[in-house]
C-alpha cells in the first residue's frame, strides 16, 4: 500500500511521523513542493493548480493508494479538485478548533497558522461552527514556518526573535493554541518558551493518523515493506537529503522539469 504524504517543505514530516508511530510497516511516498516554498501566501488557484500537477506526475510513476495532504494551507482549497482527480482516498489536515475549544478552560484561544489558513473562509467556518463560545486570535505568519525549517535543517532557532514575533499573543487569559500549520510542532518547545501561560497546545497530526489507520485497514493486500521514497519538485539540498535518508527515504526523482 502506497500512502502519499505531501507539503510545501519538510513541516508533513510532522504528519508522517504520526502515520508511522500507528503504523511501522506502510510504505510512504514523501513529496516536498520545495521549488514552491512556502505556501503561506500563494493564491487559491496557484495551489490548486501546482497540487493537483505534483500528485498527478506521482501518480503517473507509483500507484497510490491514499494521499495526505499534510499541509493546513493547501487542505483548505485543494481538497475537492484531488478527490475529483482521484479515485483513492484523499486526507486533509485542517485546523483542530473543535478540540481546541473542547479543552479551553478561559474561553479564550488562538490559532497560530500561515495568513492563507487564517483568511481562508474554511477557517473562519470551523471557528463559527466549533468555537463560537469562544474568543479566538488568528495569528498568520510566514515567518513561523521558515523558522520551522531552518531549526529542522541546522537545530537551532533564535528564542529572542520568536518570542518578539508573537508579542502579540502574549495575553494572560489565552490557554490553548491551535497549531495549524503542520510545521508548527517542530517548534513546540520554543513556544512553549514564547507563551508560556499557555496550558493546551492542539495539532491534528494524531487524528490525521488514526484517519489514515481507518482507510488503510479497509483496503486490500496491505504491503509489510515498509518502502520509503521521496519526491521534490526542486533539488534537495545536501542537509535536506540528510534529513530524509535519516528517516529512511530514499530520494529518488526531482519532479522539477516535468512541471515546468
Amino acid at each position: 500500500m502506497q500512502i502519499l504524504v505531501f507539503d510545501s517543505g519538510v513541516g508533513g514530516l510532522t504528519i508522517y511521523k504520526e502515520i508511522i508511530n500507528l503504523l511501522p510497516h506502510a510504505d510512504i511516498v514523501y513529496c516536498l513542493d520545495n521549488a514552491a516554498f512556502p505556501y503561506s501566501e500563494k493564491t487559491e488557484s496557484t495551489l490548486i493548480h501546482r497540487v493537483n500537477a505534483v500528485c498527478q506526475q506521482i501518480a503517473q510513476r507509483i500507484s497510490l493508494d491514499l494521499i495526505v495532504i499534510a499541509c493546513n494551507t493547501a487542505s483548505t482549497v485543494v481538497l475537492p479538485s484531488l478527490r475529483q482527480r482521484f479515485t483513492c482516498p484523499v486526507v486533509g489536515t485542517v485546523p483542530a478548533i473543535k478540540p481546541a475549544a473542547a479543552l479551553s478552560q478561559t474561553g479564550h484561544i488562538a490559532l497560530l497558522a500561515t495568513k492563507g489558513t487564517v483568511n481562508r473562509p474554511y477557517t473562519q467556518r470551523l471557528i463559527d461552527t466549533f468555537a463560537p463560545q469562544c474568543s479566538v486570535e488568528k495569528f498568520g505568519s510566514t515567518q513561523l514556518v521558515e523558522m520551522a525549517e531552518y531549526k529542522l535543517l541546522t537545530g537551532t532557532i533564535d528564542q529572542a526573535d520568536l518570542n518578539a514575533h508573537l508579542q502579540a499573543l502574549q495575553i494572560p487569559t489565552l490557554d490553548t493554541v491551535v497549531l495549524g500549520c503542520t510545521h508548527f510542532p517542530l517548534l513546540k518547545t520554543e513556544l512553549q518558551q514564547a507563551l508560556p501561560q499557555v496550558k493546551y497546545w492542539v495539532d491534528s497530526g494524531f487524528a490525521i493518523a488514526k484517519r489514515v489507520q481507518q482507510l488503510v485497514s479497509l483496503c486490500e493486500n496491505p504491503n509489510s515493506t515498509a518502502q520509503k521514497v521521496c519526491f521534490s519538485t526542486a533539488e534537495l539540498s545536501p542537509m535536506q537529503k540528510k534529513i530524509f535518508t535519516q528517516r529512511g527515504f530514499q530520494p529518488i526523482e526531482n519532479l522539477k522539469m516535468a512541471l515546468e
